[in-house]
């Protein structure tokens, strides 16, 4: 872990410390400055839950990534400063499709005084870490709630204008094996929403921006507001403006992009 050159991917200044105000200052600079992507499953481009590898993508090539990458980095950064941090199995909708789905997120917790979660990955969830205990809380006006549901499991449930509306985890230790394996069928099986959906997704000031195939939707706590991209080139630029990801061969997913949308919501694709 090269921890200076992260602090200045996220735009970190000042001395890290292993208390509560670096953990939350880094949590929100994280989500400011790095993108959530899942292109590289697009492009049919391998995917692990290898921190250092992680890293490579997000800091030095200065990409997005998904929540394995995503969290993996930070929980990477957070113990280089010196956090008690543990990586946890989460199930991002098991309350539709039970525990099968559990290990599709991966979720940290950081103990200080007491245990805080800390999630990067989630997308379009809450910009701060928040406290291991049943409550509702704000995120910059966006509602969201951590519930209890037994002994084991806890339910983050997201803001309305959310992509998921909420995911399960438990305290404990995840089994890396487990997360390797829903890794490679998130991004492998025909059945999974990142193989068949390209979603990107970042935290601005004032919104929540979110580009979902065709439709890129900028999420206020008051509402949302969609347009529909029109070409492979304002694809492109749309990634380059508002995500700060420049990739000029996502054009060749354009094609794909479009039967897609076409599916879902029965509109002719485009050219």
């Amino acid at each position: 872990m090269d921890l200076q050159a992260y602090l200045d991917r996220i735009g970190f200044a000042g001395q890290p410390r292993p208390d509560l105000a670096t953990l939350r200052a880094v949590h929100r600079a994280h989500l400011m400055a790095i993108p959530y992507e899942n292109l590289d499953v697009q492009f049919g481009r391998p995917l692990t839950t290898d921190p250092a590898e992680a890293f490579d993508k997000l800091v030095t090539r200065r990409r997005g990534g998904w929540c394995y990458e995503m969290n993996g980095v930070l929980g990477w950064a957070l113990e280089a400063i010196g956090f008690d941090v543990t990586r946890l199995a989460g199930g991002v909708m098991r309350v539709v499709r039970g525990d099968e789905i559990v290990g599709n997120h991966l979720v940290l917790r950081v103990d200080l005084d007491a245990p805080w979660i800390a999630d990067v990955g989630f997308g379009d969830g809450g910009r701060d870490p928040f406290p291991l205990v049943e409550a509702a809380f704000a995120s910059d006006g966006f509602p969201l709630r951590l519930e209890r549901l037994d002994e084991a499991w806890w339910r983050f449930h997201n803001h309305e204008h959310g992509g998921a509306p909420s995911f399960d985890f438990t305290a404990e230790p995840a089994d890396p094996a487990l997360l390797a394996d829903r890794c490679r069928w998130l991004q492998t099986s025909p059945e999974s929403m990142f193989v068949q959906n390209a979603v990107v997704q970042r935290h601005t000031p004032d919104a929540i921006l979110q580009l979902r195939g065709r439709v890129l939707r900028r999420a206020r706590p008051e509402g949302v507001e969609s347009r529909l991209i029109e070409s492979a080139e304002a694809y492109v630029q749309v990634l380059a403006r508002e995500f700060d990801l420049d990739l000029p061969e996502a054009a060749d997913l354009w094609p794909r992009i479009c039967a897609r949308h076409a599916e879902l919501f029965g509109e002719p694709a485009a050219p």
